[in-house]
């Protein structure tokens, strides 16, 4: 059910209610065809939060590409109508007559006999790690937006680009878009016979300067030739986290694979505490990066991240082989960033009554790991603690299992 939330749980094993609020798309979803016009039509922009901010979306919006079901929401705090202006755009050209402005939230009760929580996790923030500058170095990302940027869904269309680069770009796009204006705006003053005003002039001209420097700077951006990943970032470390994110390793060496398939010249080096690949297959898969794809594995943690020539990132790590500290500057780096327990996990463990551990995930037993300390209560996946995708489907089926032995213990 989704665009939902539970509220409150109440009863017990064989015999829970649970209080749901659906939430209103202010979209009928049986009349929506997803065919995208109302997005297209909406005046209204902001940050596209699956792009993680690198791209723009629109009030009228689907969460993600492969979002089920495939209709589209509004956001009531962006809309122009929820906020008391005229627009009704996407109503007008919506040939299937889907967006309905007065839809409310519904809140239903569900009688169940056994519950799983799937809650899934949070990334760790890592702007709390000032000295890896993430948030003030523009070219220092998470592998998250990493993920988005190398993604053909994403938005550069799978192109590799410094996050500087589309900064530069939009800032091109939007000065343009900016001086077409103010020369309709004067356009407009002289038909009606008129004289465009000086400040109108002053602004344009100041507006063109500014281009001017920027389609400078943007003629002389460069193809991202060098990317550093930095492991461990918020994980294995006492002052954030002491577990180890699980996927982390693997999921560097995969997006270190995948960019350089982007790109052959790319030259990739992953900063590692410890390569932690235990499945099967996936220390041959390390092994692979390193032979075929020419990835560099350097053994250090990275003390700290700075801004060197030409805005390029640079970090400070010591090679545990050599045990010599050195400078690396790169075109990019990318922090792989620790797991951490969903938001809402602890509301939820409130609500049902189940236990956590100390860092906050699902409290389990090693015999029954995926029974939580609440009778009829199981979970699976990362809300149980840092896990893998082969992991997480195994433990969901594990935990299908359990429930359905539930249910028909108590008949």
């Amino acid at each position: 059910m989704a665009y939902s939330e539970v509220e409150a749980v109440s009863g017990q094993a064989g015999d829970f209610t649970v209080k749901v609020r659906k939430k209103a798309r202010y979209v009928d979803e049986e009349k929506c065809t997803a065919c995208g016009l109302c997005a297209e039509k909406c005046p209204v922009t902001l940050p596209d939060e699956f792009n993680l901010g690198m791209s723009t979306r629109s009030a009228i919006y689907k969460h993600f590409p492969q979002g089920v079901p495939s209709v589209y929401t509004i956001d009531k705090s962006a809309c122009r109508v929820f906020q008391g202006k005229k627009c009704n755009i996407c109503a007008k050209v919506c040939e299937a007559k889907a967006v309905d402005y007065e839809q409310e939230d519904t809140v239903f009760d569900l009688n169940v006999g056994a519950i799983i929580v799937a809650a899934g996790f949070d990334v760790f923030e890592p702007s709390d790690i000032k000295a890896y500058g993430y948030g003030t170095i523009p070219d220092v990302i998470t592998s998250m937006e990493f993920e988005r940027l190398i993604n053909a869904s994403g938005p550069t269309g799978g192109h590799l680009e410094r996050p500087s680069s589309l900064n530069t770009k939009t800032e091109v796009k939007q000065l343009e878009r900016r001086i077409r204006k103010a020369k309709a705006r004067v356009k407009s003053l002289e038909k009606d016979g008129g004289r465009s005003s000086e400040e109108i002039q002053e602004t344009l001209e100041r507006m063109n300067e500014r281009l001017a420097i920027i389609r400078a700077r943007e003629a002389s951006l460069q193809e991202v030739k060098e990317i550093a990943f930095v492991q461990c970032v918020g994980s294995r470390d006492f002052r954030y986290n002491r577990h180890c994110c699980s996927f982390g390793c693997m999921h560097s060496v995969k997006e270190a694979i995948v960019a350089i398939e982007h790109s052959a010249e790319l030259q990739s080096t992953i900063f590692f505490t410890d390569m932690r690949a235990y499945g099967k297959g996936f220390h041959e898969y390390c092994m692979r990066g390193a032979s075929e794809y020419g990835i560099r594995f350097v053994r250090g943690r990275v003390a700290e991240i700075g801004q060197g020539d030409e805005d390029r990132p640079f970090l400070w790590c010591e090679d545990m082989e050599t045990q010599e500290v050195n400078k690396h500057p790169f075109d990019l780096v990318i922090l792989a960033t620790a797991c951490v327990p969903s938001k809402g996990i602890e509301k939820l463990a409130k609500m049902i009554g189940f236990e956590l551990d100390e860092s906050g995930f699902v409290r389990t037993d090693s015999n029954t790991p995926t029974s939580t300390s609440a009778n009829g209560v199981f979970v699976c996946g990362c809300a149980q603690g840092p896990m893998d995708i082969p992991s997480s489907v195994s433990m969901a089926s594990a935990a299908a299992l359990m429930a359905g032995r539930t249910l028909k213990a108590l008949g």
